[in-house]
């Protein structure tokens, strides 16, 4: 693992202020160095890992991460009590900070492992394997989850389901505040299609007034964030999804706007570690591919943006393995911004 230096005030390993969300193919571990130099003080999530990869597969390409990733949780899917249990020792012994259980994916591969979304049906097994987890590991013992499942559209449902893990002694709920539509909608759609319903989550915490309620979903624009974490019937947190990769540069404005006593790197400063982290884990062999997709959306709605997307992504640039690329692309944003301001002073 390779640390990557950068400007962090001392963190506090429980805090769910401001989260960026597991996403599949996206948050893998150089998605999450990227992110922590935008935003020294959210806390990070890995892919969804099923606990079969860590038990029986090559636990170290699943598990391994940065050291600067720090606040990091896991996050598992899963089902049986005693596999969920084994994988959440193996998380807290390769150091990290939380163990998630997933109970919001909505894919057909998930359901036909019987974990996801589809475990909201059952509240007792999600608490009892919550509660193994538990008495496995000293670190938090946290869930995400959807609001209902298909055409279960009570309050009652969610507020049972988190009542059956609170009662087990779960105490950090990650609330995706739509219903997942477990047949006839794709994995996209149902981020997309079920109406977002964020008086449930602000229904739980009125509820479970001690829990911590972090809420997740749609939440793309500053000032809603800033609503939801400050009004009347504040909740604990909030949870970033597809906006931290369409627009990375939103997790620097919620940090500066939580955090504005500390110091945030400028574009050039981002571009300088990340080119020393390339580095490394180019001689390792990880693929220049791998490190540049999540820095694809780092200048979106800036003059340049779609010139650095193109030369990120350009297969041929690509293939040399050289991190002078990025540093190619930046000066081609810069040049663009310089010469639309010579447009503005003309």
């Amino acid at each position: 693992m390779h640390d990557v230096e950068h400007r962090v005030n001392p963190l506090n390993r429980n805090d769910w202020t401001f989260c960026v969300a597991p996403m599949i193919d996206w948050t893998d571990r150089h998605c999450r160095v990227f992110h922590r130099l935008l935003a020294p003080h959210a806390r990070l999530y890995t892919e969804m890992i099923a606990t079969g990869a860590i038990i029986h597969g090559d636990a170290a390409r699943h598990l391994d991460f940065d050291p600067s990733e720090h606040p990091l949780a896991l996050q598992l899917g899963g089902s049986e009590r005693d596999a969920l249990a084994a994988a959440a020792r193996a998380g807290e012994r390769w150091g990290y900070d939380e163990i998630n259980l997933n109970c919001g994916c909505p894919s057909d591969r998930v359901q036909k492992g019987a974990f996801g979304a589809c475990l909201m049906a059952s509240p007792g097994l999600v608490a009892d394997a919550l509660k193994a987890m538990q008495d496995a590991v000293s670190v938090p013992v946290t869930v995400k989850h959807r609001i209902g499942l298909d055409e279960i559209d009570s309050y009652d449902f969610v507020r049972d389901f988190v009542g059956a893990s609170y009662e087990q002694g779960c105490r950090v709920f990650i609330v995706h505040a739509r219903n997942a539509i477990l047949k006839g909608l794709s994995p996209k759609e149902n981020r997309e299609i079920p109406p977002l319903r964020y008086e449930r989550a602000h229904q739980l915490k009125q509820d479970f007034p001690d829990a911590v309620i972090v809420l997740n979903g749609g939440l793309t624009k500053l000032a809603d964030c800033l609503t939801h974490l400050d009004g009347a019937q504040a909740l604990d947190g909030v949870m970033i999804g597809r906006e931290a990769y369409h627009r990375p540069r939103f997790l620097s404005e919620l940090e500066h706007a939580r955090y504005p006593a500390q110091t945030l790197l400028s574009d050039r400063e981002v571009v300088d570690a990340m080119a020393i982290y390339m580095e490394a884990q180019l001689s390792a062999g990880v693929p220049m591919r791998v490190l540049t997709k999540p820095l694809l959306g780092l200048f979106t709605g800036l003059p340049g943006a779609r010139r650095w997307r193109q030369l990120l992504s350009d297969s041929n640039e690509l293939s040399r393995h050289d991190v002078g690329l990025l540093y190619q692309a930046y000066e081609g944003v810069r040049g663009e911004w310089e010469r639309r301001l010579e447009e503005q002073e003309t």
